[in-house]
């Protein structure tokens, strides 16, 4: 109940409520007062032969006869006994009023204290319970809304802590690897290991291949501190599908040509579409997309296809491979921060776990979708749409 509902009621209880007890206790009293008087007024001869000799009789300036006897002390004793029942009636009717308004309010104010101390402790586990509809009632309302915003945004910021350590972890577990390997062929050159132009030009590879690995680890962390504050810097512009994807598509075979992977490109969009992107993000997710197809390629023949189709109001861009695959129960979970498939997965493989998760924002800040399909053993499709530009009219 509202406390302004409450304050009415108690306003008019504290009136009526006296009232009518005080009628209802007054009034037979009061009529047999009356009756006496009458019955003094109708006969004072035999009124006064039954008060006895102690009664006495006065005559008013009116001609009306009053008995000073007996009738003035009964109406001393009415009037005692009505400001005694009165003063009763209003400390009964105060004190229900006072326990009714007390225990509407101190009821959920204890709770409302118990509650606050327990997130001074920082206890958040708990539900602070609320049945009434009264301004207090919603405080603790609003109180539990608090609780459970503050309950998750603690969550949050716990998970965001565990996310940023086990990223520290990864990037600094694998950039140890390059640079490992860049010192061990390093001093391989100083200490004349590389004596012939053959395995010197094959040092030098390796050493420039780890630093484009850790080059490419620290774009990751710098891109992924730009996604967690929502300040990726976009440049949408009109790109025409067709040549877009041709000149990428042909940078990507020859990188994966040097590594033993076979790579085939088809273009099922007519030359004319065209769609609304930041050019150098897209080729962010392809590049990511194969780079993560590489990474887990167990076949001694590795097959990478790239797949553009026109799908009615939406280009379709399908990256497949025949990899190892991804098991149903991990599939869900591939474009999460920090998800690996495989969680114990040797160094060799590298990776941060970001990279996905960096795909799908892309995908979806251009406002598309991403998905994949696999099947163990046999390899995994990836799936990302992208929404066409509007048809320029002259």
């Amino acid at each position: 109940m509202k406390l302004k509902t409450r304050l009415i009621i108690s306003f008019f209880t504290i009136i009526l409520v006296p009232v009518i007890l005080f009628a209802l206790i007054i009034w037979p009293m009061g009529n047999r007062q009356l009756r006496s008087l009458a019955s003094y007024e109708d006969s004072p001869q035999k009124y006064e032969q039954q008060i006895g000799e102690e009664t006495r009789v006065l005559q008013a300036a009116d001609g009306s006869v009053v008995s000073t006897g007996r009738v003035l002390p009964q109406i001393r004793v009415f009037l005692k006994n009505m400001s005694i029942s009165a003063i009763l009636i209003l400390l009964l009717t105060a004190s229900l009023l006072i326990i009714w308004i007390y225990t509407g309010i101190n009821v959920p104010l204890l709770k409302l204290r118990k509650a606050t101390h327990n997130i001074a402790e920082g206890n958040l586990d708990f539900t602070l319970e609320v049945t009434g509809d009264d301004e207090i009632s919603d405080l603790c309302r609003d109180f539990e809304e608090m609780r459970r915003r503050l309950r998750e945004s603690t969550e949050e910021k716990i998970e965001y802590d565990r996310e940023s350590k086990e990223l520290i972890s990864n990037i600094s577990h694998d950039l140890k690897t390059p640079i490992t390997a860049i010192k061990g062929y390093v001093e391989g050159i100083m200490d004349g290991v590389a004596d012939t132009p053959e395995k010197m030009d094959r040092y030098i590879r390796t050493i420039y291949n780890k630093a484009n690995d850790m080059d490419r680890l620290i774009n990751e962390l710098t891109f992924y501190s730009k996604i967690d504050t929502n300040r990726i810097p976009y440049t949408f512009n009109r790109i025409n599908v067709s040549g877009y994807f041709e000149d990428c598509c042909e940078e990507v075979g020859l990188d994966l040509e040097s590594k033993n992977i076979d790579f085939s490109y088809f273009n099922y969009v007519d030359e004319k579409v065209e769609v609304i992107a930041d050019a150098e993000q897209i080729k962010r997710v392809i590049n990511n997309i194969i780079s993560n197809s590489v990474k887990y390629m167990d076949k001694a023949k590795g097959r990478i296809n790239i797949r553009v189709k026109d799908v009615g109001d939406f280009v379709q861009v399908e990256i497949e491979d025949n990899g190892k695959g991804i098991g149903p129960k991990e599939l869900p979970y591939i474009f999460d921060r920090f998800y690996r498939t495989d969680a114990s997965r040797n160094s060799a493989m590298g990776g941060s776990g970001i990279g996905l998760s960096i795909v799908r924002k892309i995908v979806e800040d251009h406002g598309g979708k991403i998905w994949a399909s696999s099947k163990p053993g046999t390899g995994t499709v990836m799936y990302f749409v992208l929404r066409k530009a509007a048809v320029e009219t002259a």
